[in-house]
């Protein structure tokens, strides 16, 4: 929200009140606080007729330091509330003299120079890597008598921000005003379903601002040398993360606000859905599966979306007794031949559906303020809101998605979450502004546990839309809804790695596009971006996407890239353990991998799949399609050709091609079976061993096999440490069988 009127003036129907003077620092064990008045002293009497604000510093965890700034503290507080995993009682430094008052966790310091303007300069590693500027705390008042607190931190010269949820232009946030706000506005407007109060930057630092609620951030676009963020009411929370390089500031973030837990591996492999409004039953499911098995793509999990259900009674949790008449039967069958099965749900009860009378009779709904439940006909006629926030109400639908699990489903895709009013009551007495944002938070946490309860830890999976910060810990999400064309294809990658400079570790999207028919040519070249993605779906909405109605061509780039990426099962392995371990995305900006190269830093095209692979999508249908390569000797996987960075490169690529490059200095652990998810290290493994420098040396994990790989001026070794089975290595492109444990070069 903007509040000033160009540099000197305040936008009419506000009044700001800026703190600016230092009346006094006090400390405890674990704080420091700082009481700002709004104006400077004029000796006795100063202090009549006065707003002042309270600054409190804390710290959470290592070199993270926390904000709060409060103007009235007697404001109700209802909640809800971010639950932060990672924050706990942390060592903190506490220096004040006549000159300074300063705390310190771990590298970090916030430092409050006393006698001048109100200032605190965040610093580490000897320089200050944002500062609230005299003048840069405000505490606001309209001419509805609603309050509002802002801060504005400094940018320097070539800082850059990114972040702040899946959002769908530029990756680079500079300039830009992002409400953070849930909504259902597909992948081209400013709207997003995943909004998540943070930001990093390319200068050492990330913020989260810790309020669920609506959260205006102006990136330099009310004051250019700025970031600027405000949230209603009487205080403003937010923490400086400290990195200094964005994959540590990501770690940090993650490890506060929770990070994505292990999905199963299943779930790597390729999703086919029914689509959305499509014509089907049992024998249009069963020809799908039997048409991916007779052109040998291998398939792991069958979606049904929406209409399992019937017309008018959406979400009624049961399935069509017209179109599946017999759904354990038929599930049953799906699953001997090795198939995964998710469903279409989400948290909107139409009045025809049972549920509705269920949930309106138990109280299990969202009500008005009179105590009516809340209804609309916006999705369904009649329809309202499961209550989360009521905890009979989350046992009384999770029991209902139990039957599901019970017939044979393993996953849910968690549709919705984003059409959450604000003109209601909620059970707990949540703030229904707090409540927009969060209710993903709890509807699709209510969903994983369940999954997680009865299918184990490592085996529960989602397919989310809607998310808000620490959602990440309810994988996986999608892009939603976007247009079946190039541009589109574009602005879908650009919300991905705008969601991976979030904290999200997992990610898909629906390939060929969900809007329309794509052109045979925009689906080919879909392909490869989906099947090298994390997670990949084939999902429409009218049509179908199964790559057959796309032409044989189709057919054969389906199965090519389905395979190579069965083929990558145990790097990809590798690279989600990062996901859970450390908070790394596993489709990671270029600017996470290579930080010191300012040319990565606004590519939004092309992305690294974990720390070894480039991959550049093609987004035109004759080929043509330029992309960076970093300093050093890259290898095109498909190809074995090289490319010397760092420079731009232009290409021109089939349909069965892309750009995938292999980082020089890596050791790529491939499966030997290209047609299952499960890799085991005895069915056969080879190593691909690119551009080794003299004195490289590691291990590698390929499934339970355990590799050291060292490079000394005369020779290359590669020891078996651990596993059993064949293996082989490939070295320029000549494979040659291991003798034993041992293969030297």
């Amino acid at each position: 929200m903007k509040f000033s009127d160009g540099y000197w003036q305040t936008r009419p129907g506000f009044t700001v009140l800026r703190p600016i003077d230092i009346a006094e620092v006090t400390s405890g064990p674990d704080y420091l606080q700082v009481l700002a008045p709004a104006k400077p002293s004029t000796g006795r009497g100063w202090d009549l007729n006065l707003a002042t604000a309270t600054l409190t510093l804390s710290s959470p965890m290592t070199d993270v330091i926390k904000v709060r700034i409060e103007h009235h503290s007697g404001a109700l507080d209802p909640g809800p509330h971010f639950v932060l995993p990672g924050a706990g009682p942390t060592p903190v430094r506490i220096r004040i003299d006549d000159t300074v008052a300063e705390l310190t966790s771990g590298d970090l310091s916030a430092v409050v120079r006393r006698g001048e303007p109100l200032r605190i300069d965040f610093r580490a590693g000897g320089r200050t890597l944002t500062s609230s500027l005299p003048r840069g705390i405000g505490l606001v008042t309209d001419d509805a008598a609603q309050s509002h607190v802002f801060q504005q931190l400094s940018m320097a010269v070539g800082d850059l921000v990114y972040g702040l949820g899946e959002r769908f232009g530029p990756v680079v946030k500079n300039g830009q005003t992002v409400d953070i706000w849930n909504e259902d506005g597909g992948t081209a407007s400013e709207q997003a379903y995943k909004n998540v109060p943070f930001y990093l930057t390319n200068a050492g630092y990330g913020v989260f601002v810790n309020h669920p609620e609506r959260v205006s951030f102006e990136i330099g676009s009310e004051a250019v040398s700025r970031n600027q963020f405000s949230v209603p009411g009487q205080h403003l929370e937010y923490f400086v993360i400290h990195g200094p390089s964005p994959k540590q500031i990501l770690s940090r973030y993650t490890a506060l606000t929770g990070r994505p837990p292990q999905v199963p591996s299943w779930s790597f492999g390729l999703w086919l859905s029914t689509s959305f409004t499509t014509s089907y039953d049992e024998a249009t499911v069963s020809g799908f599966i039997a048409g991916m098995a007779e052109r040998e793509i291998p398939l792991s999990v069958f979606h049904f979306d929406c209409y399992w259900m019937r017309g008018f009674r959406l979400c009624d949790l049961e399935w069509d007794p017209v179109t599946f008449p017999e759904p354990e039967a038929m599930l049953a069958r799906l699953k001997a031949d090795g198939l995964k099965v998710c469903v279409w749900i989400n948290p909107y009860i139409a009045q025809q559906s049972a549920l509705f009378a269920e949930g309106r009779d138990g109280g299990y709904l969202v009500k008005r303020p009179d105590g009516s439940v809340w209804q609309w006909d916006m999705w369904q006629a009649g329809m309202a809101l499961v209550d989360f926030t009521n905890p009979d109400a989350v046992r009384w639908y999770t029991g209902h998605l139990g039957r599901l699990l019970d017939q044979g489903v393993d996953a849910f895709k968690t549709d919705f979450g984003e059409r959450i009013p604000i003109d209601v009551v909620w059970h707990d007495g949540s703030d229904p502004l707090r409540m927009h944002n969060y209710y993903t938070q709890l509807y699709n946490r209510a969903v994983y546990e369940l999954l997680r309860q009865r299918r184990g830890d490592g085996e529960a999976v989602l397919f989310a839309r809607s998310a808000t910060a620490g959602g990440q810990q309810f994988p996986v999400h999608w892009g939603g809804d976007s247009e079946s064309n190039y541009p589109s294809m574009a602005e879908t990658l650009r919300g991905g790695l705008s969601l991976a400079y979030s904290g999200f570790g997992y990610w898909s999207h629906d390939i060929g596009g969900f809007e329309g028919t794509p052109d045979p040519a925009v689906f080919k070249r879909w392909l490869p971006f989906g099947l090298l993605s994390s997670h990949s779906r084939l999902h429409g909405s009218g049509s179908v996407r199964a790559p057959w109605a796309f032409g044989e061509e189709a057919v054969d780039v389906a199965r090519k890239f389905t395979r190579l990426k069965l083929s990558l099962m145990p790097y990809l392995a590798r690279i989600a353990s990062e996901t859970t371990d450390r908070g790394y995305p596993m489709l990671r900006p270029m600017l996470l991998e290579f930080p010191d190269d300012r040319t990565t830093a606004h590519l939004d095209t092309q992305y690294m799949l974990g720390d070894s692979l480039l991959v550049a999508p093609v987004f035109s249908d004759d080929g043509d399609v330029e992309y960076y390569v970093p300093e050093g000797v890259w290898t095109h996987l498909l190809t074995g050709g090289t490319v010397t960075g760092p420079r731009w490169v232009r290409e021109t690529h089939g349909y069965d091609s892309v750009p995938l490059l292999v980082r020089p200095g890596t050791v790529l652990p491939v499966a030997a079976d290209d047609g299952t998810t499960e890799f085991v290290a005895a069915d056969g493994v080879i190593l691909h061993l690119f551009e080794l420098a003299v004195g490289f040396e590691s291990t590698v994990a390929a499934g339970s096999a355990r590799f050291h790989v060292r490079r000394t001026s005369e020779r290359i070794v590669v020891t078996r440490t651990a596993g059993t089975g064949p293996w082989s290595v490939v070295l320029d492109g000549e494979a040659t069988p291991a003798g034993g444990d041992v293969w030297v070069h």
